[in-house]
């Protein structure tokens, strides 16, 4: 039987492994390209109609015509999100772009971990203990047993945040621009925790601006695992340093891009704000690594391979 083949860009160790591991179970044959789809690069695709590409990397119009070129009909992201698509661009061009659904656990529980650092201090409590100083820090936690948590997004992370807060007694306002629980209004008003699981479109951009911050309870915590550009983040970090907003913590930030995954310690960083944020005391900021966890690698892999098959069988 003739094995279908897939070319796999942006590939690391860890998802490599995987693909080699998986791929002979549905009769694919996987080529492995470390670096990130390119235009220049878009040639390594002729011969496979399906290529996979991750989410580090934008493709905008110049790499679509190229991959149209060299026969490509059909893009796998390996991400739940498609914005750093020309989704436009591709369905002119006549390419089809699908994403992958994984363990809707890893995001829910990084989560969790990043609202229980944000009221218990711990990022002041850790770096104070790192110098040996282990004083009681001069603001005393708190219990999400007396706290509101607002969500924004109730797609399958943002339910599963929901079902696992239900644990903690916390009481809990929900907002989905396809279903509303609570009006945004209200649950910007009433939640002393806000963290954001939407996807981002024309219509969330910048879902938090200057002016919902400022409507927001005084002292509440963002959390953001979604997309960094949900957040106007010049207000964010505005709001923060004069004191208006309690805290942040961060796995997504507006231009991460050429920063979030690479090792940056002995290069200079322009994301000027990003660089503000990291210099707050109340301000935690991860990079973008809430879906990393060996279940959901081995969700998007598998899903992967699934949804080009998928396509293939179509075609024929």
């Amino acid at each position: 039987m003739e094995k279908t083949g897939i070319t796999i860009y942006g590939c690391e160790k860890d998802e490599e492994d995987m693909f080699r591991r998986y791929s002979p179970h549905y009769g694919v044959e996987p080529t492995i390209i470390k670096s990130a789809v390119s235009a220049e690069n878009a040639a390594l695709a002729s011969g496979n109609c399906c290529i996979s590409v991750t989410h580090k990397t934008e493709i905008a119009l110049s790499t679509l015509r190229a991959l149209k070129e060299n026969g490509v009909a059909y893009i796998s992201t390996r991400s739940i999100g498609c914005n750093h698509i020309d989704i436009e661009a591709a369905e002119k061009l006549g390419i089809t772009i699908g994403n992958v659904a994984y363990s809707p656990a890893s995001v829910a529980d990084f989560t969790l971990m990043l609202i229980l650092m944000s009221i218990r201090n711990a990022k002041s409590v850790l770096c104070r203990a790192d110098v040996h100083d282990y004083n009681l820090c001069a603001v005393p936690g708190r219990e999400l047993c007396d706290m509101t948590v607002g969500i924004l997004g109730t797609g399958r992370i943002g339910q599963a945040v929901i079902d696992r807060l239900k644990g903690f007694g916390c009481r809990i306002l929900a907002y989905d621009s396809k279903a509303e629980y609570a009006t945004l209004g209200e649950l910007l008003q009433q939640s002393d925790i806000l963290t954001l699981h939407m996807p981002l479109n024309a219509d969330t951009y910048h879902i938090i601006d200057r002016k919902r911050i400022h409507s927001m309870k005084h002292g509440a915590l963002v959390i953001n695992t979604a997309r960094g550009s949900l957040i106007d983040t010049e207000a964010l970090v505005r709001a923060l340093e004069i004191g208006r907003l309690g805290g942040a913590a961060l796995d997504v930030v507006e231009g991460e891009e050429g920063i979030f995954y690479h090792d940056c310690t002995n290069k200079p960083i322009h994301n000027q704000l990003l660089l503000r944020l990291q210099k707050l005391p109340n301000a935690i900021i991860t990079p973008h690594t809430a879906f990393y966890t060996e279940h959901a690698l081995q969700d998007i892999v598998e899903n992967t391979i699934q949804n080009c098959l998928e396509f293939e069988r179509g075609k024929r």
